[in-house]
C-alpha cells in the first residue's frame, strides 16, 4: 500500500464503509482503500491523507464520505452474468412464477444490487424474448443499488461497445439496443419495464413489495455477520409467500436463521421456509 496514507486513515475509511453499508473489506480487497483515497484526493485537488481528514470534518463531509464509499464499492457486472443462472431463470423460475401468478397476470421483480443496470436489462430482455408467454401481463422490475453513480448510469441505459459485447450476442444487441452518439442505448420497451432507486439493502425493501422474484446476487458476500442477518430479514419481508430468491453462484442461505430453504436442485434458487412463509402470508 502507498506509504503516503497512514494506517489510521485507512482504518477510518474501512470503518466508514462498514458503518454506512454493512460491507467489510477482507485482506484481498484492501487495495481498494488506497485507490479510493487517491480518487477523492484527486477530485478535491489535494494530495495528503491529512487533507482527507480535514475534508471529513468540513460541513460538506457527507459528500466526501459518499465519494469514498462509491470508490470502494465493487460495481463489476455484465449482461447475462453467470449464464447458467439465467438459464435457470428461463427454464424453471419464470415458468413457475407464471403459473403462480396466472390469475392476476402481474409480476413484480426486485433486482437488489443492480450496479449499472445490466442485470435488470438482461431480465427484461429474457421476458421480452418470451413474448408469447407474457403477452398481456403487467411486469415491473424495481432495480436498486447503494451507489448513486451506478444508478445514474443504469437510468441512462447507454453502454460502450465494450460493455455491450460482454454477454450479449449480436442478435440481442441489434434487437434490443440502438447505436447513438453516446453509445448503445436500450430500447424504450426495455427501459419502461424498469424503475431505479438508490437504496441501501439494510434500509429495507423498495416500494412495490411483496415481490414475486428477488435477485440478490453477489451482494451478501461482502457483508459482516450482523449486517447479513439484517439483509436476510429484509429479503424475507419483501417476498410474497410464493416468491423465489436468486443468489449468486455458490452463495447459500447458511446463517439466515431458517428463513429460506432450497426451491430447486440448482443451488442458487431459494424460497421462504415454513414459518417465514406463514409470516409473509399474514403480513
Amino acid at each position: 500500500m502507498d506509504d503516503r496514507f497512514d494506517q489510521h486513515v485507512r482504518s477510518l475509511i474501512v470503518r466508514l464503509l462498514l458503518d454506512r453499508t454493512g460491507q467489510q473489506l477482507n485482506e484481498d480487497r484492501r487495495y481498494r482503500v488506497d485507490r479510493a483515497i487517491e480518487t477523492v484526493l484527486a477530485s478535491r485537488g489535494v494530495t495528503r491523507s491529512a487533507d482527507l481528514i480535514a475534508l471529513l470534518t468540513q460541513p460538506d463531509s457527507a459528500a466526501v464520505e459518499q465519494e469514498l464509499i462509491e470508490a470502494l464499492l465493487n460495481n463489476e457486472t455484465y449482461f447475462f452474468r453467470d449464464r447458467n443462472v439465467f438459464e435457470t431463470l428461463a427454464d424453471r423460475v419464470l415458468p413457475r412464477l407464471a403459473k403462480a401468478r396466472a390469475a392476476s397476470r402481474e409480476l413484480t421483480i426486485w433486482s437488489a444490487g443492480c450496479s449499472t443496470g445490466q442485470e435488470p436489462l438482461s431480465l427484461a430482455m429474457m421476458i421480452r424474448d418470451q413474448g408469447a408467454v407474457w403477452h398481456g401481463w403487467k411486469i415491473r422490475i424495481v432495480a436498486t443499488d447503494i451507489s448513486a453513480s451506478a444508478i445514474r448510469r443504469a437510468e441512462l441505459a447507454t453502454y460502450s461497445q465494450f460493455d455491450i459485447q460482454r454477454g450479449l450476442a449480436v442478435g440481442q444487441m441489434l434487437s434490443h439496443f440502438s447505436e447513438t452518439d453516446a453509445g448503445w442505448q436500450a430500447s424504450d420497451r426495455l427501459r419502461t419495464m424498469i424503475s431505479y432507486e438508490t437504496r441501501n439493502l439494510l434500509d429495507g425493501p423498495p416500494a412495490g413489495a411483496p415481490f414475486d422474484l428477488i435477485l440478490c446476487r453477489n451482494v451478501l458476500l461482502y457483508f459482516e455477520d450482523g449486517a447479513r442477518e439484517r439483509a436476510w430479514r429484509c429479503l424475507a419481508r419483501a417476498m410474497a409467500p410464493h416468491a423465489l430468491l436468486l443468489l449468486g453462484g455458490g452463495e447459500t442461505v447458511i446463517g439466515s436463521a431458517g428463513l429460506f430453504e432450497p426451491a430447486a436442485p440448482e443451488g442458487s434458487v431459494f424460497r421462504l421456509a415454513g414459518e417465514a412463509t406463514a409470516s409473509a402470508s399474514a403480513a
